[in-house]
């Protein structure tokens, strides 16, 4: 039987005039059989920092008060070998030329959400992709961006990607990851310091990823923590 994969998919500032110039495009990734492991180990992380159950861990709750959670959150997931993220940075989208590649802001999302999942995908492998609920247009941009994932594959059938299903953040532990990683990606990519909390968890990150910055391309083949730093045209170091 082939493997199956979970991909939980977040993403920060992608509107495009939000006033905010970085977007962050997010995906963390594992087995479907770990999944149940993985979920259980995140609420008793919750447990033992004694917040509820229904805590919904969010880059933006960040606060000194909560440091310790969420710094074991962070070691957890790059403790766990069953875990796996991919970013895609776009540091300034204000600096997009749509109309020169006849595209609208619409198409182009689309094109940087395949050259997130792109590499993560295994043409022998089954993949169940799970979008954060952010608007009523989420289930149309579901399928929309399984259709765009098969058919760049001549996978007409749509028999790699499986499903690509809006869920709510807070009823998915490994989304709320998703969602933890990509905020620290984007606070580093818009150079803010208001938070040293924030800041904290930042460095924590870069020591487990042995000082590369976060929102900085890493290694193509890099499989823990994966970033691509875009720019129209290539990549930036």
């Amino acid at each position: 039987m082939p493997d199956i994969y979970n991909v939980y998919l977040d993403e920060s500032c992608h509107l495009e005039k939000d006033g905010i110039a970085p977007m962050v495009l997010g995906s963390v990734w594992c087995p479907l059989n770990k999944t149940g492991q993985i979920s259980k180990r995140i609420q008793e992380i919750k447990s033992k920092n004694r917040v509820p159950h229904d805590f919904e861990v969010k880059w933006t709750k960040v606060s000194p008060g909560g440091l310790e959670l969420y710094s074991e959150l962070i070691d957890y997931f790059f403790d766990d070998d069953d875990l796996h993220f991919r970013g895609v940075v776009i540091p300034d989208k204000s600096m997009l030329d749509h109309e020169q590649y006849n595209q609208n802001h619409h198409d182009w999302y689309y094109k940087m959400c395949f050259t997130l999942l792109e590499p993560i995908i295994d043409p022998d492998a089954h993949y169940r992709i799970y979008l954060d609920i952010k608007d009523t247009h989420s289930h149309q941009k579901g399928l929309k961006l399984r259709e765009v994932l098969s058919n760049s594959r001549f996978d007409f059938g749509q028999q790699i990607v499986k499903r690509v299903q809006p869920i709510r953040s807070e009823e998915s532990p490994i989304l709320q990851i998703a969602d933890l990683l990509i905020g620290a990606i984007g606070y580093k990519a818009r150079n803010l310091q208001t938070s040293l909390a924030k800041l904290t968890l930042i460095e924590r990150m870069e020591n487990r990823t042995r000082g590369w910055p976060l929102d900085h391309t890493t290694w193509l083949r890099e499989s823990k923590f994966n970033v691509l730093r875009w720019r129209s045209g290539g990549e930036t170091p």
